[in-house]
């Protein structure tokens, strides 16, 4: 028997770094599934595990850095493959790169990918993770030690293992982005890769150099944790950050350049920005 669920869905703005903040808290109160969508996000709980005052707690909808409405209904029965398929289409980048979920065709190009998203952001849609795809497919990684910080569905590891890199680890503080990245790397059968549930201070237990670290979290969390990412980076190598706007880059840029890091280039899409630096 299906069991009968609350579906609130959401529109939001900033959708990053809004929607990955909001799927955090509504995790802690009883919602268990979620579908990101291009401008928000639909989270659905059991009803039997619902209140009225499900959302009274919510920090981020009374958080004057975010736009947040919503609506609600009730969803008697949920396929969620149903509401994934609908939701999630395969994502092409570069003609050399796809994204896509299970029950998706296979493509023919050079690099598939395929992820069950879940509650976890990175499934290619947002500009963010597009634009680090495509630093990947320009970079030789290629047996070069590699951190996928922040690494959500785990997608920017996979590709990195996909084109090379070896040793791949991927860190997020999130427990269900662990779990999920954890899944798509046996998935797509780079069980090999290190997924580890942690933030920076993992980088200080575990001391390893990086040849490349990949970040694309949020421009405050980039800011704060530079010089954690610049100490562990080999002399020579490559940092790549997103999740941040134009207008944010030259304070990132002054960030790093104070830290020893060199600007190279820089992707733009919709006003959000992935940049990339030497050490």
């Amino acid at each position: 028997m299906l069991n009968s669920y609350k579906g609130y869905h959401f529109k939001v703005t900033p959708v990053s770094p809004g929607v990955e903040i909001l799927i955090a808290e509504l995790s802690e109160k009883g919602f268990e599934s979620f579908v990101e969508l291009e401008d928000g996000l639909s989270a659905y709980i059991q009803t039997a595990f619902w209140d009225e005052k499900v959302l009274e707690d919510i920090f981020i909808l009374s958080s004057g850095e975010f736009s947040i409405s919503y609506e609600v209904e009730d969803v008697e029965q949920v396929n969620w493959n149903e509401e994934w398929e609908k939701n999630f289409s395969p994502i092409y980048v570069n003609n050399q790169c796809t994204i896509r979920a299970p029950f998706h065709e296979q493509t023919n190009v050079p690099y598939e990918i395929v992820i069950e998203p879940k509650m976890s952001f990175g499934t290619g849609h947002h500009e963010t993770t597009f634009m680090m795809i495509q630093h990947l497919l320009a970079m030789d990684i290629a047996n070069k030690k590699t951190l996928d910080m922040g690494c959500g569905t785990g997608v920017l590891a996979i590709l990195a293992g996909m084109k090379g890199a070896k040793p791949v680890d991927a860190i997020d503080i999130d427990n269900w982005c662990y779990l999920n990245s954890v899944e798509n790397c046996e998935r797509n059968n780079y069980e090999w890769i290190g997924v580890f549930e942690g933030d920076k201070k993992l980088l200080e237990e575990r001391n390893e150099v990086y040849e490349v670290i990949i970040a694309n979290i949020n421009r405050n969390i980039l800011l704060e944790d530079l010089s954690t990412y610049t100490k562990y980076l080999a002399k020579g190598g490559t940092l790549l950050l997103s999740g941040f706007y134009n207008e944010d880059l030259p304070i990132i840029n002054a960030k790093c350049e104070a830290l020893g890091l060199k600007f190279l280039e820089n992707f733009e899409k919709n006003n959000w920005i992935a940049s990339k630096y030497v050490n």
